[in-house]
């Protein structure tokens, strides 16, 4: 029987929710709430201080010169299209298989998502698909850094460069990851970021943020989140209301000296997973692969199974929390027929929306949870 708390479940064993959000806020709690009573003594809820604030933060945190908040992680990417004049008529090269917000945003604009299949091993966008799909109608490539580990950007971005093609990097799930030593979000044109609650880095609600190395792009970004104004009143583009929280910023300046931390945490619990299931003995288990040369900061932790289902059924009993990541990839999406891709065209993404499982993976995760998880999935397949 489930309880009132979201993804958490009861069970006569351990239980482990998908995601346990309590844990993280218990001892911040204080710092938390002092953080958003100066927003509301201050009663500068739009903009100011605690806006800039996180934007320097955050900015040397990525090693970027630029970072601006971002109403989410959805707008931080319709924002870097807009400041980029994407729209009818051009071509954007998205993966097939991610979050949605990756394909609507090209959608929403006009422009057209060209769609590639993903990698096997790491589930991110296969660069030898991206660069055969390059027309001359081409003007973004939108690489995603998936479930927290960087794609392979060097060909990518090599591509890119010759043809004068903007490189926007989906770091939604990847806040802390790095490509190469180098945190990713400043390797394209625009980086983008979702503090959405269940995220590495997450708020109290929706957020986000864009990162950038060239002035006038976030310039241009600056004014596209406040409708184009500026000054007050005085519109030198379109834009859109894409601004931060004053009280989201704050509360995600308490949280980001912590991240460093809370990424080695879920690293020690992949790595503990491992561990596990190489005691288990499991073949019908694929875990999550590591690539050379990037960090992977587990913002969730996907294994490959056959009867993925059933198994999760299992699991749910068991009173542990999973969750599917993604279960139907963009070309097969009703509001994409239009685009006429067929079942079969991204084999390597049709399978991974059959048999990938997202597992518990949050830093205050205890290893008897993690224990409980491998037992049940062993007893599944075993008996």
């Amino acid at each position: 029987m489930r309880n009132e708390r979201p993804g958490v479940y009861h069970s006569l064993f351990v239980t482990v929710p998908l995601l346990d959000l309590h844990a993280q806020y218990a001892p911040l709690r204080e710092s938390l709430l002092d953080a958003m009573t100066r927003v509301c003594d201050s009663q500068r809820f739009i903009g100011g201080p605690e806006i800039e604030g996180l934007e320097r933060e955050v900015a040397t945190y990525l090693q970027v010169p630029h970072t601006l908040g971002m109403s989410s992680g959805s707008d931080a990417l319709l924002a870097a299209l807009m400041a980029l004049d994407i729209g009818p008529g051009d071509e954007v090269i998205t993966p097939t298989y991610s979050f949605f917000a990756t394909a609507g945003a090209v959608w929403r604009l006009g422009a057209k998502p060209v769609l590639v299949d993903v990698e096997p091993g790491t589930f991110n966008i296969d660069p030898a698909a991206t660069i055969a799909a390059i027309t001359s109608r081409t003007r973004a490539i939108i690489p995603v850094h998936l479930f927290g580990q960087s794609a392979e950007l060097a060909p990518i971005l090599e591509a890119a460069n010759r043809s004068g093609i903007a490189v926007i990097e989906d770091a939604a799930q990847a806040i802390g990851s790095t490509y190469h030593d180098r945190p990713v979000g400043g390797w394209g044109a625009v980086g983008c970021f979702s503090f959405f609650p269940s995220k590495n880095l997450g708020g109290f609600g929706d957020g986000g943020l864009v990162s950038c190395t060239d002035d006038a792009l976030a310039r241009r970004m600056k004014l596209i989140r406040n409708h184009g104004m500026e000054p007050k009143y005085y519109h030198h583009i379109v834009g859109a209301n894409f601004r931060l929280d004053a009280l989201q910023a704050a509360v995600l300046r308490v949280k980001l000296p912590h991240l460093p931390a809370w990424s080695d945490g879920r690293r020690r619990n992949a790595s503990r997973y491992r561990q596990l299931f190489a005691a288990a003995s499991l073949a019908q288990v694929v875990l999550p692969v590591e690539a050379p040369k990037r960090n992977h900061i587990y913002n969730q932790f996907v294994i490959r199974v056959p009867d993925r289902d059933r198994l999760r059924a299992h699991l749910d009993a068991a009173g542990i929390g999973t969750e599917v990541y993604y279960p139907v990839p963009f070309h097969l999406q009703q509001c994409f027929a239009d685009l006429n891709y067929a079942a079969g065209a991204f084999p390597v993404a049709e399978a991974a929306a059959r048999e990938s499982l997202a597992l518990p993976i949050y830093p205050e995760l205890s290893e008897a949870q993690q224990a409980a998880v491998v037992n049940a999935i062993q007893t599944f397949y075993r008996g």
